[in-house]
């Protein structure tokens, strides 16, 4: 799933040691641009919070898992991000590095100018 809007929060760094090792986990308000806006809290796990850098007031798309788990006799969901892209703002274009606004553009062919070509061009024509 997807969901997109503006950042309007980031809560603290939560980390611990389970089982398989140390872990870490970040929470991060955000804030849909719709006429009736909607606050979504979601969470980026481990390596994903470094690889994904937010910030307050970042536009951004986040790509997302839900998952409901019962514990105790009650329910508690997650949305758990897998992937976050930020968003262009005010028409710049946000460049990844692989999409064709980072490569340049391809080298523009000679033309040739048949007035001023000669017999010894080597040209069949």
């Amino acid at each position: 799933m997807e969901i997109s809007g503006k950042i309007i929060a980031v809560l603290p760094l939560q980390s611990g040691e389970g089982k398989n090792g140390p872990w870490r986990s970040q929470d991060y308000v955000l804030e849909t641009q719709e006429q009736y806006p909607k606050k979504v809290c979601f969470n980026l796990f481990g390596n994903k919070i470094d690889q994904f850098p937010i910030a307050i007031d970042d536009q951004v798309n986040v790509s997302f898992d839900i998952e409901s788990r019962e514990w105790n006799g009650r329910w508690y969901t997650s949305i758990r991000a897998w992937k976050v892209e930020k968003a262009p703002v005010n028409g710049e274009t946000v460049n990844s590095g692989d999409d064709a606004y980072g490569t340049p553009p391809p080298p523009v062919p000679p033309v040739f100018d048949a007035s001023s070509s000669d017999e010894g061009s080597g040209l069949p024509f």
